[in-house]
């Protein structure tokens, strides 16, 4: 028995660990979880209060930024790394309780696939009134109260400036994801040639098509002959030159910035009007690299329709097609993964991924980690549900304005009193509109300023936090099993 195990506190029995002669545990006090220390010596570095156990010190220490940070260099398991090419996924977080159950499903899928726990964008981390260091922190919690020493990524997700990259930079993050989308010319889908030789003279001198050197190039790739005519390479040029231009800029100020400590890159463009064409694919990877940007991973937009929190949408046929033609690109100028983006529930397209990728591919998860939020709630506090339920109805015309969705509330089942609302997060149109209604729930005040939901909500999940790692679990250990290479 360990110092910890005979202090009679209420510990998570896989957060115990030691380290240079000191016990660490995470323990519930009072519906508060605190880091405890156990030792002859408790560092000085962590914040907290100290006792006599009779066989040394013990600090319990609450679970403050300061703590995390000086946890992360005390294990250094606990720090996100860099993971390669290495088949992987990311699982978002919105509410920053969701680690627990993302380890479990992990552990019960088995196998062998690299995950990335921290994975939040901006934009969500300003609806959800989070920021970087604490989207970190609460992953650092969540794997140290499981003992998860299986190593993770920590994504910074969909970055668009310099200042972006500084503050996850700082927080410790070691996986970066620019977001050029603002760049991305789509006036070239209609554009004819004379069009696009004026829009072309506009690009910055580094991305001139003239210094690509794929004019009249035919590219040869497996299976593949893409070729360069004049006006495909017009149409490439215009459509992504700024955008190429934009990720050099990131790549160089977050190599700079970065100095000696390891960090990976990933483009993305998914969220544009057009899918991203092979040859498109092309001139932006020989662009890349032209320009010196090393990346791991890229999200072209696929065709088809990637909904937040449904099932793919699309002749499946036809995306396999195109898929294995972006990723016969990719092992050709990489070999680097391909990024599914809004991945979660697109079950019907893991295994046409895993399957032409050979398994370098990356899916990106995160707000059906919320949905199964809403789902235990839903089980414990089903009052709470339906008022929330109704909110996002009643929301879910202005908050749908920033996301491709194509639900309808008239679609949707009716908020009926003294009726189990569970099912309808199994209906398409009442899950998008819980799913992109996320931050007005998170953040609706009432008459008093006071927050309407969240308090509420969090307070639902903490008391019956098992279930909701047991519900996490289920759900995705579904979206894992696919993309899975069985160890041995």
């Amino acid at each position: 028995m360990t110092r910890l195990e005979s202090s009679a506190l209420l510990l998570y029995p896989n957060s115990i660990t030691s380290q240079d002669n000191c016990e660490y545990g995470l323990v519930k006090i009072k519906n508060e979880n605190k880091l405890a220390i156990a030792a002859d010596k408790v560092p000085v570095a962590f914040d907290g209060e100290s006792s006599e156990l009779g066989i040394g010190s013990l600090m319990l220490c609450p679970l403050t930024s300061h703590n995390a940070r000086v946890l992360r260099d005390k294990l250094e398991w606990l720090k996100p790394g860099v993971i390669g090419i290495k088949t992987s996924v990311g699982m978002g977080d919105r509410l920053g309780l969701a680690t627990p159950g993302h380890i479990r499903a992990l552990r019960e899928a088995g196998g062998d696939i690299a995950p990335i726990f921290a994975q939040q964008s901006i934009r969500e981390n300003s609806r959800t009134g989070r920021n970087p260091q604490q989207v970190l922190d609460d992953v650092t919690w969540g794997m140290f109260q499981e003992g998860w020493q299986g190593g993770t990524g920590a994504d910074a997700d969909h970055l668009k400036t310099f200042e972006d990259i500084d503050s996850c930079l700082e927080a410790g993050y070691s996986f970066f994801t620019v977001d050029p989308g603002d760049h991305v010319d789509n006036r070239t889908e209609e554009g004819d040639l004379n069009l696009l030789s004026e829009l072309v003279g506009k690009l910055p001198s580094e991305v001139n098509p003239d210094a690509s050197g794929l004019k009249d190039r035919n590219f040869k790739i497996e299976d593949l002959t893409i070729k360069f005519d004049e006006y495909t390479l017009l149409k490439a040029a215009v459509k992504y030159g700024q955008a190429v231009h934009h990720v050099s800029r990131m790549y160089e100020h977050l190599k700079s910035a970065a100095g000696n400590k390891p960090f990976e890159f990933e483009v993305s463009v998914d969220e544009t009007d057009e899918p991203t064409t092979l040859a498109e694919h092309v001139y932006f990877a020989s662009e890349l690299k032209r320009l010196g940007v090393e990346w791991v991973s890229l999200a072209p937009r696929y065709v088809g329709s990637f909904e937040k929190g449904v099932d793919y949408i699309g002749d499946l046929q036809v995306f396999e097609s195109s898929i294995a033609g972006h990723a016969a690109i990719a092992r050709e100028f990489g070999p680097y993964k391909l990024s599914l983006h809004s991945g979660s529930d697109k079950f019907s397209i893991y295994p046409i991924a895993m399957k032409v990728t050979k398994g370098l591919v990356h899916l990106k998860t995160a707000g059906t980690s919320y949905l199964e939020a809403l789902r235990t709630i839903a089980k414990h506090d089903p009052e709470l549900f339906r008022e929330i339920y109704i909110f996002a109805r009643e929301r879910y015309g202005v908050d749908r304005l920033t996301y491709h969705v194509s639900a309808e509330v008239a679609r949707a089942p009716q908020p009926h009193k003294n009726k189990d609302l569970s099912f309808v997060l199994d209906q398409f149109d009442a899950r998008e509109i819980l799913h992109v209604t996320f931050g007005s729930v998170l953040n609706e005040k009432d008459d008093h300023k006071q927050p309407l939901f969240y308090n509420k909500l969090m307070d639902c999940l903490r008391t019956n936090e098992d279930e909701y790692a047991s519900d996490l679990a289920r759900h995705f250990v579904r979206h894992i099993t696919p993309f899975l290479t069985k160890e041995g």
